[in-house]
């Protein structure tokens, strides 16, 4: 079982434009919604892989009802050829606060996509208690574990670097995603891997050199690092060596839940056993199928299975 934990899950809507014009009305012409949050996005991936997944966080409200809801009456995703289907199980912790709604405005004459994300709830210290005696439970039973997202208002800025302690504990590989201070502090607890992005690399290193910057974020506490590299691909600095995975081609779309897609791809490869190649030809792959899909968060999978063999992988010589 992979769990994800994602502290502040959101009520992902998507709108589609015909064209977004500035200060002008919009009569909307397609819209979904869907439980979302980081980590909810990897579980939905992960199990679309064909691989048991547990999700936890917080969920609450009207939103939050609706979010699980979502999520409860979500159908089954066709598995990879050769997989079987595999659950996807709600663990979340209900809090008073309302869920936050996050809102993709896609462009459908351009692509590009206008986000807004709302906070959050505030979450109570007894509430963050209940979350950590949820946590440890699951990670009896976990293979591997993502710390994915943003935290909700009244979450201490440390609390991704105690749950990255508790994993280590209990022999669980983690992953951390998330970025400013949270990613500071949660790299000195020595996660196994972090995936920042290219923007989050450099406000947490100062460099914009992406091998350079990738090696500093290492040395700063991190097992390895996987940097997203947007349409370049993703480099990745680990214990075994040093790769640099590209898709074959540019292609245009929506990229939001690109990333969260390729974390997918890198905890699947993971707890498979595959090689860092092949693990980074799984996560670019899966990235690059999820700018290509209509609905914000989703991976076309047709595009998936045609672009697995095709991602390029450069090995780059280790540092003198």
């Amino acid at each position: 079982m992979i769990l994800t934990v994602t502290l502040n899950t959101a009520l992902d809507l998507t709108y589609g434009v015909p064209e977004l014009v500035p200060h002008a009305s919009h009569r909307v012409s397609d819209m979904s919604e869907r439980p979302g949050g980081k980590g909810l996005n990897v579980a939905r991936v992960l199990s679309a892989l064909g691989h048991e997944t547990v999700v936890t966080g917080f969920a609450g409200g009207s939103t939050g009802a609706v979010l699980r809801e979502l999520l409860a009456a979500r159908p089954a995703d066709a598995p990879t050829p050769g997989t079987a289907p595999a659950p996807l199980t709600d663990a979340l912790v209900t809090v008073a606060g309302n869920t936050r709604r996050t809102i993709a405005v896609v462009d459908r004459a351009t692509g590009d996509t206008t986000q807004l994300n709302e906070p959050g709830p505030l979450v109570t210290a007894d509430e963050w208690t209940a979350l950590l005696g949820r946590y440890e439970e699951l990670l009896a039973g976990a293979d591997a574990v993502a710390l994915c997202g943003s935290l909700p208002p009244g979450i201490h800025v440390g609390a991704y670097a105690e749950l990255v302690r508790s994993a280590r504990a209990a022999g669980v590989p983690v992953l951390l995603d998330t970025s400013g201070e949270p990613l500071r502090r949660g790299i000195a607890a020595r996660p196994d891997l972090i995936k920042p992005n290219a923007d989050e690399l450099a406000q947490l290193t100062g460099s914009r050199e992406p091998l350079r910057a990738t090696r500093d974020a290492r040395r700063r506490g991190a097992h390895g690092v996987i940097a997203s590299l947007g349409p370049d691909g993703m480099l990745a600095v680990t214990p075994d060596g040093i790769w640099q995975a590209a898709p074959p081609a540019r292609v245009p779309g929506n990229p939001t839940g690109a990333g969260d897609s390729a974390v997918a791809g890198l905890l699947s490869g993971l707890v498979e056993g595959l090689s860092w190649p092949d693990r980074l030809r799984r996560a670019v792959a899966l990235s690059t199928a999820t700018v290509l899909s209509p609905t914000a968060g989703d991976f076309d999978r047709a595009a998936y299975e045609e672009l697995l063999p095709r991602v390029g992988i450069e090995e780059h010589a280790p540092a003198a």
